[in-house]
């Protein structure tokens, strides 16, 4: 029923019910031609509509549908077909960007009139429980946290709070807090992006006036889950990011500390190490995933490299039969060298696992505990089964070998269990049937192999076990119960060095070019990076690294703690 209907009515209620006075009467004859008034009952219909408009009204899908435009001619990488570059052309004709530009002003409600704030001095009834006056103190640093518009009301709500910023340690600015002023000044007719740079630029103190949420909706307690980037990110480099001066920038192997996770898309985290304690957006594993998929599927991320490709030998010397390290690395050196039956399959078959983050936490040997596996890698030139017989020679009381596996016949002055583990063929080949191989091959019609059992010999003996190996041996040794605790030996290279003269050159290069290929592809499992100037350094150091790794608390897998 229409409202100037529902009045008369009212007022002929109300006229009958009265007692009869002549004020009354008089009273009750204007209402009546008052609300018969054209000009009234033209108000009361433009009211009905408007009321009816808001009831039925449409809804915008995007606030922004120019940002959408610029997406889209963003993602023009490779071969375009004739539809989607006919897309782009038109997206990029003055006329369409017209009207996406006065769709987004629709859209945000830019047209609505500003008018003047009200006079300080003004006296209005507000209740106190409506409206918070909230006045913070920062220097230059950010007020740490974010905004977003509501898509329904359009008011502008505080998004999140970021742990240890200044909102977070007043106290006083919650999630789902309504922001109406700014230092005096009214911002709700203005675009978020607007007001992030006015409140980062306020310096000193700031007042905030703020709706109070209807629920307190920031109820999570601060998180203690520790992770280990395992990738880059520079967030003034990622449009998606809601906040680039929120976001928190770190590089493979940085330890992160994930305070908040409510957010499915952008993590509230710290780095460990920082004396700055506020904490800062890094995306999530499921967005970042989720993005480097599509990434992949447009071409624009290149997949894994494959492991298999590289030769990761370091050339230690010429095979003379006493040389032990000189002979295990060269039955490595042939491309017949195969991983254990049972193996996780390489990065190149296993090339959707995306390196986003892995969860760790801290981890000593407890007495009476195994100690922890010392697994030595190494590019070219950075001859690790040197440095690897150094360390045992110095402590062999604390350090030992694992000895390897053989077919071939025992030399005469070779002891059984000293140099090699000497077993017949049908032996060798049902021990490597059995996966008891973290690696092995074929040097000469002889079969060669680095067995589990050898390992745990060491550790039987209370001894800490070091080994070297192909860095695809990792797969099968990053376990619980090794704890393996990974070196990469890469040889320090001078940019005068590679000057010299040609062959050396290129020997140097190729020295250059294994480091970087393998620090590309299994820079995620190592816990140490050693670059070696000289052996007389290079020993000093690893055995520094060593002494550490069994004093100190160390960033393990979680997993390897929990099982």
């Amino acid at each position: 029923m229409p409202l100037l209907e529902i009045v008369l009515q009212t007022l002929a209620l109300l006229t009958s019910q009265l007692h009869p006075d002549a004020n009354h009467k008089e009273d009750l004859a204007f209402l009546k031609d008052a609300f018969s008034e054209k000009s009234l009952s033209y108000l009361m219909k433009i009211h009905d509509k408007l009321k009816q408009y808001e009831k039925h009204r449409p809804t915008p899908v995007l606030h922004s549908a120019t940002c959408l435009a610029e997406d889209v001619e963003e993602l023009q990488n490779g071969l375009l077909e004739d539809d989607e570059r006919e897309l782009l052309l038109l997206l990029s004709t003055p006329h369409l960007k017209a009207v996406l530009s006065a769709h987004d002003t629709v859209a945000q409600k830019n047209f609505d009139p500003v008018l003047p704030p009200l006079p300080e001095d003004l006296d209005v009834d507000l209740e106190e429980e409506s409206v918070k006056i909230v006045r913070l103190v920062k220097n230059k640093e950010p007020l740490g946290a974010t905004i977003r518009r509501d898509e329904v009301t359009g008011a502008v709500i505080v998004a999140r709070i970021m742990r240890g910023g200044a909102a977070d340690r007043s106290g006083l600015v919650h999630v789902g807090d309504e922001l109406r002023e700014v230092n005096g000044h009214l911002i709700t007719h203005k675009r978020p992006d607007e007001i992030s740079q006015i409140l980062s630029q306020s310096q000193g103190s700031i007042t905030l006036k703020l709706i109070p949420a209807v629920e307190e909706e920031d109820k999570l307690k601060e998180s203690r889950v520790y992770l280990r980037a395992l990738f880059d990110y520079t967030p003034y480099e990622d449009k998606a990011t809601p906040c680039q001066e929120a976001g928190l920038p770190f590089k493979r192997g940085d330890i992160l500390q994930v305070v908040s996770q409510e957010d499915a898309t952008w993590w509230q985290a710290k780095r460990i190490g920082d004396c700055n304690l506020r904490a800062a957006l890094i995306p999530s594993t499921q967005f970042q995933e989720r993005r480097l998929r599509y990434r992949m599927k447009m071409g624009s991320f290149p997949a894994p490299m494959s492991s298999k490709a590289h030769t990761y030998c370091d050339n230690e010397g010429a095979l003379n039969g006493k040389d032990i390290a000189s002979l295990r690395r060269s039955f490595r050196l042939r491309k017949d060298r195969h991983n254990s039956p049972g193996e996780p399959q390489t990065t190149e078959t296993n090339h959707t696992d995306f390196l986003i983050y892995e969860e760790v936490t801290q981890y000593l040997p407890r007495p009476g505990e195994r100690p922890r596996l010392i697994v030595l890698i190494g590019s070219l030139g950075a001859r690790i089964s040197e440095l690897k017989q150094k360390v045992i020679a110095e402590n062999p009381r604390c350090y030992g070998l694992a000895v390897p596996h053989t077919t071939r016949a025992r030399k005469g002055y070779e002891r059984e269990g000293v140099e090699y583990h000497f077993i017949t063929k049908a032996a060798f080949d049902a021990d490597m049937q059995s996966g008891k191989f973290i690696e092995y091959g074929e040097y000469k019609d002889n079969l060669y192999g680095t067995s589990l059992d050898s390992i745990h010999r060491i550790s039987d003996q209370n001894k800490i076990c070091l080994v070297d190996v192909q860095p695809e041996a990792l797969r099968t040794l990053r376990t619980a119960e090794f704890k393996p605790y990974v070196v990469f030996v890469r040889p320090h290279i001078y940019d005068s060095q590679l000057t010299v003269n040609q062959n050396k050159c290129n020997c140097l290069h190729e020295m250059k070019q294994s480091a970087e290929k393998m620090d590309e592809c299994y820079s995620s499992w190592v816990d140490y990076v050693l670059v070696k100037e000289d052996p007389v350094s290079a020993l000093a150091e690893l055995q520094v690294v060593l002494e550490r790794v069994q004093m100190e608390c160390q960033w393990v897998p979680v997993s390897w703690v929990r099982t």
